[in-house]
This record gives structure tokens, C-alpha cells and sequence, in this order.
């Protein structure tokens, strides 16, 4: 059995999807666009591979796609509180993609009012687990067990979860661009499933954090649990922690220094507001 568990966004344990659509769309549902992971020799064909099982038993699910954290757009609802500016009649808006110093923000849920003048805003980074080899074989063997084509299959190339790099990396981005919001008294937020979340704790000094995250607090982690319910998965949040740009440092013993004023970041993310932007939570 393909150790593929979501392909394009569905399940392969669904029974209603009509693949041949899917896989001739090769659209990401969470996206709305042609899903960016490509074969390098074949970049007209997207991979499509949303989740995998890893594990000695074959029992964990990994999401390796940052997308599809975006599951009805959730993680965004979740970061409402740290909006601690946001009034009744503002607009909400989600921005993505904003280079602020220490690097490029994922992105921004923004509040604004009635002119669409920034008002306030939260930071959120999306991490998925990087693979290492290639989970193309895999999902060959998931099209020939959908029906979907008859793929010659007896290649056996295996891929793994790269968790040192994924987290190391992760970290060392958040530090450089967790000042910048504490600077200026903002909300970073890092959003990503338990299980990379529980590797972190483990291998990095973590104990500091607090489990009752607090909004004094700029840099805040959410963990989502991704749970199969009756052939579908879905998201949902699990544990959230909270710390300062000290406790980043703490976990990864470098320094770093950024400092840039709300009117700067607020001009940036103005010129990027349009209909197209709005966030509504209905």
C-alpha cells in the first residue's frame, strides 16, 4: 500500500473523488492554485503529495506540505485574540509574503479600519516537515492503487522526514525576526502540526516556554493534530505556547538585534490590502 494518505488535498481513503479530475487539475484546494511541488525532470507535473505515513509501524501521519495547514483557514480564526487593537467594524484582511528585517513573513492577519489603514496585525509562519529522497515512487504506487493509471511501480526508492534541519531551521528563522515584533509590541506566530512541535521539545531547551501563553508574550506556537475521521482528515488545534525573543535565543544560543517601527511594517502591508485580501470568519 502507497504510504501517501492525501493526494491534491483528498484523502486516498475517500471513496467519492473522482481522480482522474483530480490529478488532470493538479489544483490545491487551499492554495486555489496548481500545486507548487514539481518534479525537477517533469516540471509540467505536480506531485500533489499532501500528507505521508513515516514511522517504524507505519502509524504517523505527516503533513509535508505547508498548504495544507490552510484547512478551512483556521489557523488564521486562531490568531484572532492577539489582534489586541482590533475593534468591532474593522476589516480583516490576510496578506501573504511580507519581507520585514530577519526575512519574509508567511503571513499577515491584519485589522484595519473603515479607510483600510492598518490598525494592528499578527505575524504567522506556516512549517511543514521537509522529506529527504523522493516521495514520487509513492505516490505512482497511490494513482495505480486509485485506478487512476497503470504506473510501473517496481522501482522501490523511499524517502524520509528530515526533522533535525526542519526544526533547526525553523528556529533560526524565527530568531531573526522575532525582535522586529517584540519591538514594536506585535504577535509572531508559528504554526505547525504536534509531531514536529513534540520534536522541537525534545531537542531543543524548551522548558522556559510557557503552556499558559500569555499576550504579553511575542512569539507564540501553535500546534494542530491532524486526526482521520471516517476516511477524511482534518485539522484542529492542539496546544499552544508563548515566549519572548529570549527564549528563542534561549533554544538556539545566538543574538541577534531588529528593530522597525509599526508605521514602517504598516505602509508595507497597505500597499498590498485589496477586496481580494479580506478575511471573513463566516
Amino acid at each position: 500500500m502507497s504510504k501517501v494518505r492525501e493526494l491534491f488535498t483528498f484523502s486516498v481513503e475517500h471513496n467519492d473523488i473522482k481522480w482522474s479530475e483530480v490529478i488532470s487539475s493538479q489544483l490545491c484546494r487551499y492554495s486555489q492554485k496548481k500545486c507548487f511541488k514539481v518534479r525537477k525532470s517533469q516540471p509540467d507535473i505536480s506531485i500533489g503529495t499532501c500528507t505521508v505515513r513515516y514511522g517504524k509501524s507505519n502509524n504517523r501521519d505527516v503533513i509535508i506540505c505547508p498548504y495544507r495547514l490552510l484547512e478551512r483557514r483556521q489557523i488564521f480564526t486562531d490568531c484572532l485574540h492577539l489582534l489586541t487593537s482590533h475593534t468591532p467594524g474593522n476589516e480583516l484582511h490576510i496578506i501573504p509574503e511580507v519581507t520585514i528585517p530577519g526575512g519574509s513573513v508567511d503571513y499577515f492577519l491584519v485589522s484595519t479600519d473603515s479607510n483600510r489603514k492598518v490598525k494592528d496585525f499578527v505575524g504567522i509562519e506556516i512549517q511543514a516537515l521537509d522529506t529527504t529522497g523522493s516521495v514520487w515512487f509513492e505516490r505512482e504506487q497511490a494513482l495505480k492503487e486509485l485506478g487512476v493509471a497503470n504506473n510501473d511501480t517496481t522501482v522501490n526508492k523511499t524517502y524520509g522526514i528530515n526533522w533535525k534541519m526542519t526544526a533547526k531551521t525553523t528556529l533560526i528563522q524565527l530568531h531573526h525576526k522575532i525582535a522586529t515584533f517584540e519591538n514594536i509590541n506585535k504577535h509572531l506566530v508559528l504554526v505547525v502540526q504536534d509531531c514536529l512541535l513534540d520534536y522541537i521539545k525534545k531537542e531543543f531547551s524548551f522548558g522556559h516556554v510557557s503552556n499558559q501563553p500569555l499576550l504579553g508574550d511575542a512569539m507564540h506556537f501553535h500546534s494542530y493534530n491532524l486526526r482521520n475521521e471516517n476516511g477524511t482528515y482534518k485539522l484542529s488545534l492542539g496546544e499552544r505556547y508563548s515566549t519572548g525573543s529570549g527564549g528563542i535565543t534561549r533554544m538556539l544560543g545566538l543574538n541577534a538585534d531588529a528593530n522597525l517601527k509599526f508605521e514602517e511594517i504598516a505602509l508595507t502591508l497597505e500597499a498590498k490590502i485589496s477586496d481580494s485580501t479580506m478575511f471573513s470568519i463566516f
